[in-house]
């Protein structure tokens, strides 16, 4: 895991739990995006940002492609810093697709770092940053590449990521977490962490009442059309 920050927005205290949470990563910590341009030791997994560095890391997308072709991205977003990166600034970017929040609970940031180094995505609750109430926010590109149209907040899908809606559209058509985790390259632990997402956002109680919010949603064209 590779922390690109000069703020200190990391501690040494989550980098001793995160060690300590998972003995099989090693943390390397940087102060600058060139620094963070080369190989490392081991392969890099997951780089995180911080948020002051995010156009430099832009900038720098191709090359940190180049030299951790596996690794996701995700923006830091400090505790002083909150929802300083836009949900669109995330989407549309070429490198980041995820935002790690610091005013978490040790144990449900430790489970996002679980996420994210098993390859999957997250956005926090409410993270349409510069959205104004009652905007419908921005949509997620569809498949060919044009964008989709408006969603409806009320659904309570609006505030899913795109993985989130990816995995709950095969929920709906009845495939267990061991065909999604198959079909989608993930680990069913990964799977069942989106899904607790996933119930979460929508007020549900299980992924039977998420399947049927989300055929919903689809009948109604809010995000399908």
């Amino acid at each position: 895991m590779l922390i690109v920050t000069n703020t200190g927005s990391v501690s040494k205290r989550l980098i001793d739990a995160v060690e300590r949470e998972f003995p099989w990563v090693l943390v390397e910590q940087v102060e600058s995006v060139s620094a963070g341009c080369r190989a490392f030791a081991h392969p890099v997994a997951l780089i995180l940002v911080d948020v002051a560095l995010v156009h430099e890391a832009e900038a720098a997308a191709a090359m940190l492609g180049r030299v951790h072709p596996h690794a996701l991205a995700a923006v830091i977003e400090p505790y002083d810093k909150m929802q300083a990166t836009s949900f669109s600034a995330v989407t549309d970017s070429a490198l980041f697709r995820s935002v790690l929040p610091m005013d978490m609970r040790l144990d449900i940031w430790l489970s996002i770092i679980r996420l994210m180094l098993c390859g999957g995505e997250y956005l926090p609750p409410g993270s349409v940053v510069g959205v104004r109430p009652g905007d419908p926010g921005p949509s997620l590109p569809a498949h060919n590449g044009m964008p989709s149209a408006p969603r409806k907040a009320e659904s309570g899908v609006a505030e899913l990521t795109a993985r989130e809606l990816q995995i709950l559209e095969m929920v709906s058509r009845g495939l267990q977490n061991k065909l999604i985790a198959a079909g989608l390259g993930l680990s069913e632990h990964t799977v069942k962490i989106h899904l607790h997402n996933i119930i979460r956002k929508l007020g549900v109680h299980n992924r039977t009442e998420a399947a049927a919010r989300f055929r919903n949603a689809r009948n109604g064209n809010a995000l399908f059309d």
